[in-house]
């Protein structure tokens, strides 16, 4: 076997989806399956998500967290003890393994292998999907071979390629008779006539958000013109399923978790977070959004991400402390007169970098030592 191209990362499916079109479009560029590896943590969900012919390293270690009670002290420690464990295997394994490029799309599981590649001369291509590059990303940036951003950016080594997409996500036909024949195949259909608000803030979900969602159907409860499908999360699943408000005649729907191609195959607006693939994911699909950032994200990215589309005219923003059913109500009749939701749809729309995952392999093969 010739010397591999390491992609490396995870944590959290916000970087496993990217890991796997990254490694898609190397393969349609003519590299195999053994020409490839995969380095991810034992505790993300790449464990599960990253099934196939590629092989795949688990790392220990995990993330540290923010704050200081007892229980996250003893977690940091073993955090620590952790990290220094995926350093020691990962200047092993690269040493081993003598990769032709490391690829690193970010999350706790890649720093250990992106110093590696730094400590042993391999080529090093970071890949940043987010308005403000992580930690570790931030520390590594200048030893960096190139920097694949998903926003605009400056420095010599930047490449703005967007942030890569699976393609049934990328290939989505969303023009307005593929959304009402979307809603027509939904179990149960949905009136073609009725304007579909999805929620979705990730698969725990948001209480604060959901809370809010509950207040929003209450307020809807008459409105025949629209349909809410509220995506809860697993956590608040039951509690939100059971205290269902009844509604006159709006379309509302509580499940614990979609499917993304199907959900916004059928959306006309979001509610959702900013993470870095979501905003992706409503830039290429040209969806309006109510951005609602996490809160306590690592370098406030979520904000940095969201206020992007705000300021393309894209999304509007409420912080979590900010979302209630009535701030909803207000941000969503502000954007669903047609006239403003088609403008807001062609603005966010403009901020998409279609193919980046191809865009980011063009950079991994120029990248890869001889």
């Amino acid at each position: 076997m010739g010397r591999p191209v390491v992609i490396t990362g995870g944590g959290t499916g916000g970087h496993v989806f990217p890991m796997q079109a990254i490694a898609e479009s190397l393969r349609e560029r003519g590299l195999g399956a053994s020409e490839l590896r995969y380095v991810g943590s034992r505790r993300g969900q790449e464990r599960t998500l990253l099934v196939g012919d590629v092989a795949l390293t688990l790392l220990p270690g995990r993330g540290l967290r923010r704050s200081w009670g007892v229980s996250d002290v003893v977690a940091n420690v073993g955090a620590v003890i952790g990290l220094v464990g995926a350093l020691i295997i990962a200047q092993w394994l690269v040493r081993r393994w003598r990769p032709s490029v490391v690829v690193s799309v970010g999350g706790y599981a890649s720093f250990a292998v992106a110093l590696a590649a730094v400590s042993w001369r391999v080529p090093l291509v970071l890949v940043d999907f987010d308005a403000a590059p992580g930690a570790s990303h931030r520390l590594l940036g200048r030893f960096a071979t190139a920097r694949c951003m998903a926003f605009a950016s400056s420095g010599d080594n930047v490449v703005v390629t967007g942030a890569p997409l699976r393609a049934a996500i990328e290939s989505l036909d969303r023009s307005t008779s593929a959304r009402g024949e979307a809603k027509a195949r939904l179990t149960p259909p949905i009136d073609v006539e009725r304007s579909v608000v999805v929620v979705m803030t990730g698969s725990l979900g948001s209480h604060r958000v959901n809370a809010a969602v509950r207040e929003l159907a209450r307020a809807w409860s008459s409105r025949s013109d629209r349909a809410l499908v509220h995506v809860t999360g697993r956590r608040d699943y039951e509690e939100f399923a059971t205290t269902k408000p009844l509604v006159e005649s709006l379309d509302y729907r509580v499940i614990d978790f979609g499917d993304m191609v199907e959900l916004w195959s059928l959306c006309d607006v979001a509610v959702c977070r900013a993470g870095a693939i979501t905003v992706a994911e409503l830039t290429t699909l040209a969806v309006p959004a109510v951005l609602v950032p996490l809160p306590g994200a690592p370098n406030d990215h979520q904000t940095k991400n969201a206020r992007v589309l705000a300021d393309a005219g894209g999304a509007i923003v409420l912080s979590d402390a900010q979302c209630t059913g009535e701030a909803l109500a207000n941000a969503l009749e502000i954007m669903m007169a047609p006239p403003t939701l088609e403008e807001m749809g062609r603005a966010v729309h403009a901020l998409a970098h279609p193919h980046a995952a191809d865009a980011i392999a063009d950079v991994v093969l120029e990248s890869r030592a001889s």
